[in-house]
């Protein structure tokens, strides 16, 4: 799509996956087209995958953070690829989510949910006149993805922050943060 086709959308949203593979099955237009069209006022939220594409990552991605590249949370450093994690909010109680090798968002935006380690999980911020929100979890994972693992946050809950933030990313409106 052309950037003014992108134009007439309010959001893009991109999700989990392999972000090498997303990354490199875009040609560069498609890149600078998205770019160029987050920077004119197109909305974006990245889930995962979808949040590293957002960064300036070492495959083709996006690059809607001024340079900043991210990293994976912590746990991928201990061996540990899928997990029940606790992400804590400004005033409320933390809400575990399905995670699956995501990445933290230290750098950028302004950090609206927290690994529990310290590090973002959750941004926001703009873009050129586009408003971005990123999140290294997935909220929208369903019950079916969440076997093997124990959640004290039923996937409703988690879900229902989906909607949460995917209203936020559509309408440009700010979470709150700390």
């Amino acid at each position: 799509m052309s950037e003014s086709q992108l134009m007439a959308y309010r959001l893009m949203i991109i999700p989990g996956g392999n972000y090498i593979t997303i990354g490199n099955s875009l040609t560069p237009d498609t890149t600078t087209n998205i770019h160029h069209a987050v920077q004119g006022g197109l909305n974006y939220l990245g889930i995962c995958a979808g949040g590293i594409l957002a960064g300036n990552a070492t495959c083709n991605s996006l690059n809607l953070t001024s340079g900043v590249r991210f990293g994976f949370y912590a746990e991928v450093n201990r061996g540990i690829h899928k997990a029940a994690v606790a992400i804590a909010g400004v005033g409320t109680p933390a809400l575990e989510h399905y995670w699956e090798d995501g990445p933290q968002f230290t750098g950028w935006g302004a950090v609206v949910g927290n690994y529990p380690d310290g590090t973002p999980a959750i941004v926001e911020g703009t873009s050129g006149k586009g408003w971005v929100i990123l999140c290294g979890v997935h909220p929208e994972a369903p019950e079916n993805w969440r076997r093997g693992m124990t959640f004290t946050t039923p996937a409703s809950v988690a879900n229902a922050y989906a909607g949460t933030l995917i209203d936020a990313a559509l309408h440009g409106t700010s979470l709150p943060h700390y």
